[in-house]
């Protein structure tokens, strides 16, 4: 994207003509190269281009600046503008998150809440190839797995329709500069950009450009470090699909056959056979040690998954001993003769997830729970949807069931552990069940509930 018109291959493959996309605009120079190239590409591309710009309430009359220079580029260029406002600080203290964090999960509510609401196909966002390696240094130095060094995803798609499309994710800041230089195209620059105080800002004028005197395409490389991340995560999904069911079991063996969960309030457990464990390649080791933590509701480091490893292969201490680590957070590990079984205790964590209240419409990312909640419509007056684990006397109605039912009947007709059940995510009106994993809940008028995984990066 040097001074040439942008190549249009990406408009092509990402958009299909006619679609209404909104393009995200701060106001920086990615995403007005975004927008203007889009804008400049509509008569070949067939789209419906508009704008969205969110102010996050930070940065006083810098920031409104940003927002009317945005204004009145959109009406140069004649394309639709919508300006969203909200409160960064507010929502960073509210959830316990830094103010990039906060801001991002802002920014991102309104992009799904446009697409909830069907007013655009999809939303176009600025990233970078350089916002991509950035973002892939992160990741390693923070120890991420396969998944997280799969950096920004290309496409995203929304719980309530539509998508969130990285055009640009193959265009260096370089040539971002230089397409803007040829077209004499202002753009602002946001000062937090520059300061050091931020770990991505560091990552961006420090480390990177020193990595740079080793290897002067240390970013493209990166990025192709994330595009294979991804493939690879793809296909191992679709291998722990295959794998997972055979190979971690409920409970504990109990005699005459069958298995059993405990009925203690917040334990349970699963189980996988040594012998089957200990035939499998390392790597697939770690990913079935690693979804069988997540059954229990936990999230295992890599100390943590070598442990269970080094636990099942002890074969010094004799095949018919036992041991037991502790993996903190309510998890623990048991070698019995002939399985290694994790079992999560009364004093898990899990056990704490918050009560957080879900705007309708709207979107709630529930970070804690590991997904987002998308709503359309609205409530009875005076109601509040909530997203809590379940609780003594909670009901639901299933189409055609004939009649109300206890969320713990329902539960347990699935055959879930107490445990399972105590962490069992549910959308709640009072007493009143509208959503709950893995059971198909008679629909509220006028209320429309989607529920997404937070697989996103960045």
């Amino acid at each position: 994207m040097a001074a040439r018109q942008p190549q249009l291959d990406w408009a092509r493959q990402a958009f299909r003509p006619g679609e209404r996309v909104a393009v995200a605009v701060s106001g920086g120079a990615d995403s007005v190269a975004l927008l203007v190239a889009m804008v400049a590409s509509r008569a070949e591309t067939g789209l419906v281009v508009s704008a969205i710009h969110v102010h996050h309430g930070l940065r006083g009359a810098e920031a409104d600046g940003d927002a009317q220079f945005v204004a009145d580029l959109a009406k140069v260029l004649e394309v639709p503008l919508r300006t969203r406002h909200g409160d960064v600080a507010l929502l960073a203290a509210k959830r316990g998150q830094g103010i990039e964090e906060a801001a991002r999960a802002l920014r991102y509510r309104v992009f799904h809440e446009l697409l909830a609401a069907h007013d655009v196909d999809a939303v176009a966002t600025a990233h970078t190839l350089d916002d991509q390696a950035e973002t892939v240094m992160l990741k390693m130095l923070r120890g991420a797995w396969t998944e997280g060094l799969g950096g920004i995803a290309p496409v995203v798609a929304s719980a309530g329709g539509g998508r969130i499309v990285r055009p640009l994710l193959a265009v260096t800041r370089s040539e971002i500069m230089e397409y803007l230089e040829a077209r004499a195209q202002p753009w602002r620059e946001d000062k937090t950009n520059q300061e050091l105080t931020f770990t991505r800002n560091r990552v961006r004028y420090t480390l990177l450009p020193q990595l740079r005197e080793f290897q002067p395409r240390i970013a493209e490389h990166l990025a192709r470090m994330a595009a294979v991340a991804r493939d690879e995560e793809a296909w191992w999904a679709l291998e722990l699909a295959r794998v997972l069911p055979g190979m971690v079991l409920p409970g504990k063996p109990v005699r005459g056959g069958g298995r059993a969960n405990s009925t203690r309030p917040g334990e349970g457990g699963v189980a996988m056979e040594l012998e089957r464990l200990r035939a499998l390649h390392p790597a697939l080791q770690r990913r079935v040690l690693r979804a069988a933590a997540e059954q229990l509701g936990a999230a295992i480091t890599f100390d943590q998954t070598e442990a269970l490893r080094e636990l099942a292969e002890a074969r010094e201490r004799g095949s018919g001993k036992r041991g037991r680590i502790e993996l903190g957070g309510g998890l623990a590990a048991e070698r019995t003769p002939r399985e290694l079984r994790l079992v999560r205790t009364s004093e898990s964590a899990s056990t704490q997830l918050p009560e957080l209240t879900v705007p309708v419409p709207g979107i709630l990312e529930a970070v804690e729970y590991g997904f987002r909640v998308v709503t359309t419509g609205a409530l009875p007056t005076g109601a509040t949807l909530v997203l809590r684990t379940p609780r003594a006397g909670d009901q639901v109605r299933l189409p055609h069931s004939g009649g109300v039912k206890t969320v713990k009947e329902v539960l347990e007709r699935r055959g879930l552990s107490a445990a399972e059940r105590s962490i069992c995510p549910v959308l709640a009106m009072g007493s009143s069940i509208l959503w709950m994993r893995g059971a198909e809940i008679e629909a509220t008028p006028g209320l429309e509930l989607a529920v997404e995984p937070l697989r996103e990066q960045n």
